[in-house]
């Protein structure tokens, strides 16, 4: 694959953006090397839930197929959960119908209406990837490296000083400044960890413009709770209260919950924009910036799809 004048390419954001479109562009062999500003363990991508699902992004019209692209990834991967931190595993998306959702969701194999002994709410029942963050990371930086890859912790202020005749953008929320993009807002995500008290499968129960919402999510050794949604908010501290009322909004639909010893308060800010920036820019010296940043809270859905578009940007004529 041509991928700019000497093949070098620098990917800028170690998260799972970053990394996926590492991967792919090092499988098509391109000499690849991820700045960081951080280890992948401390990036944002590190403290989602994380569960394959189109949530807070657009545009609806591309993220479909985006998102089946990564699906399908995501359904090999899960052969070797342990490696890959990648299960399929069966759950509920309650208040949710099929005629609310985009094309995209007739080829979700097996996903139906859900029984009322399933979720008495009503909404969909579906068996999909839920990903271990803490194992998938460090399997797609090992991916990465395996290929030749090298990850560099390096921080950036300004993009077209990067040196490299390819540089992609996968900074996500940092674009805000790194650009710059005004149109780059947080949406901060707080989750609860608790040992898990033998619940195994995950529902959701989530308004899309809402501030809160409500999910448990079953990772091997514990039991992650949500959440918020609040835009515009920076902060990175967990809040006692907000955490008081996650665990009781899951403990109402699943009681064992109430007494689930907590291990651990987690903070996010997912990268939100009016819709996914996937972008060739040529610069005044003709070397080539890609964008790929703005997936809100489904970076983790789309990441494949989205790194193979990337990696289509990078090697256009």
């Amino acid at each position: 694959m041509e991928t700019g004048v000497n093949g070098d390419v620098i990917v800028v954001g170690g998260g799972v953006i970053g990394l996926t479109t590492a991967v792919v562009l090092a499988e098509r062999g391109a000499r690849v090397r991820v700045w960081t500003r951080e280890p992948v363990e401390l990036t944002t991508s590190a403290v989602a839930g994380a569960l394959w699902w189109p949530y807070r992004i657009e545009p609806e019209a591309l993220v479909g197929e985006w998102a089946l692209q990564s699906l399908a990834v995501y359904e090999e991967l899960a052969a070797r959960p342990e490696e890959t931190g990648v299960r399929m595993v069966e759950g509920v998306q309650g208040e949710t119908r099929l005629d609310e959702l985009g094309p995209w969701a007739a080829r979700v194999p097996g996903l139906r209406e859900a029984r009322v002994e399933e979720y008495a709410g009503g909404g969909l029942w579906a068996r999909l990837p839920l990903i271990d963050m803490a194992a998938h990371l460090p399997w797609l930086r090992g991916r990465f490296l395996e290929l030749g890859g090298t990850v560099e912790e390096q921080s950036v202020v300004d993009l077209t000083e990067v040196p490299a005749s390819v540089v992609v953008n996968c900074t996500g929320l940092d674009s805000l400044d790194l650009v710059p993009d005004p149109s780059v807002r947080p949406v901060r995500g707080q989750l609860v960890v608790v040992e898990n008290p033998g619940i195994t499968t995950w529902l959701t129960s989530v308004g899309h413009s809402a501030d809160t919402s409500t999910y448990f999510f079953p990772q091997p050794d514990r039991l992650i709770l949500g959440g918020t949604a609040e835009e515009d908010s920076w902060s990175t501290t967990p809040d006692p209260a907000t955490a008081e009322a996650i665990i009781a909004r899951c403990a109402a639909i699943r009681p064992e919950i109430a007494g689930a010893r907590v291990l651990a308060h987690r903070v996010g800010l997912r990268p939100s924009r009016p819709s996914v920036r996937l972008e060739r820019q040529v610069l005044r010296d003709g070397r080539v910036l890609v964008h790929n940043y703005g997936h809100g809270g489904a970076g983790i859905t789309v990441a494949w799809g989205c790194a193979r578009e990337a990696a289509g940007l990078v090697g256009a004529a």
